[in-house]
């Protein structure tokens, strides 16, 4: 019966990510089957942390979000829990030994999202780390599958990965994080409104980190590399629409890739790793 129940936990865990991120779910298809259930768990995790302190607004958010971490740890104390999501994910923090320090850096940064509105320097670089990077170093925990050395070697170029991944989020979401959710993540934005020049300096330091991000992707094990360097690609177009379009068009739409650029990525993809 727990072997059935962990098969149905991992199934909703997959169904929230394909239903909630089509590109994500398009990279985790690339995953080595080995690590791809696992991967969904953090993805689902995450995600639903993340829809509480962005959606549910008619309702006690706090709290919510306070029995959502509650119930995790009671499961990862127990091995069980009767949420899926829960079990699935404390069944991939033991199995890969994620650090506790990396879910409540991720927590943390939830929780922020519920009384801060704008963010200073320090305070974007933390939020960041807790929201995208630590996410990251959950999911190279996987990818290394126990090898320690590999992790302390490619966390470097992870955590340069999700803070661009981030980034992009953050200029793609830019209407509605503005005008619905009343925040503002970039500082410099704080004072002004986007405009071509800030634009170009919040892109050279996302380009800055893809550049550091692919040596570390081209170093991944085998298992996980098509499935990150996917998703790396899909990224990269959506910053080059992103700098293409005028700031002022950002303001008042959500830039997509089209289905058939990103089947265009995938094949490029899976023929540059297939051939190193």
């Amino acid at each position: 019966m727990d072997t059935l129940f962990h098969h149905v936990s991992c199934e909703t865990s997959r169904m929230i990510t394909s239903t909630y991120s089509t590109s994500f779910s398009v990279g985790c298809r690339f995953l080595h089957p080995c690590i791809r259930d696992a991967i969904y768990s953090i993805y689902g995790f995450v995600r639903v942390a993340d829809e509480i302190v962005d959606t549910f607004h008619e309702y006690d958010q706090e709290m919510l979000l306070k029995e959502f971490e509650h119930e995790y740890y009671r499961a990862l104390k127990r091995g069980i829990s009767t949420n899926p999501v829960l079990n699935a994910f404390q069944h991939t923090v033991k199995k890969y030994d994620i650090p506790d320090e990396l879910i409540q850096a991720f927590l943390d940064s939830m929780k922020s999202d519920l009384y801060k509105n704008t963010f200073g320097e320090e305070e974007i670089k933390e939020y960041i780390y807790g929201s995208s990077e630590a996410v990251g170093l959950m999911c190279l925990k996987v990818f290394v599958r126990g090898d320690n050395r590999k992790y302390n070697l490619l966390k470097p170029y992870a955590m340069r990965l999700g803070a661009a991944f981030q980034k992009i989020n953050f200029l793609r979401d830019l209407k509605h994080d503005t005008h619905h959710l009343h925040r503002v993540y970039f500082p410099m934005l704080k004072e002004e409104p986007l405009n071509e020049f800030n634009k170009k300096q919040i892109l050279q330091d996302i380009y800055e980190d893809y550049q550091v991000a692919l040596e570390g992707i081209k170093q991944l094990p085998e298992c996980a590399r098509l499935g990150v360097y996917t998703a790396y690609l899909y990224y990269q177009s959506l910053t080059k629409r992103i700098e293409l379009t005028p700031a002022e068009e950002l303001m008042g739409t959500r830039i997509r890739i089209f289905n058939r650029k990103k089947m265009l990525l995938l094949g490029k993809a899976y023929f540059t790793t297939k051939f190193n």
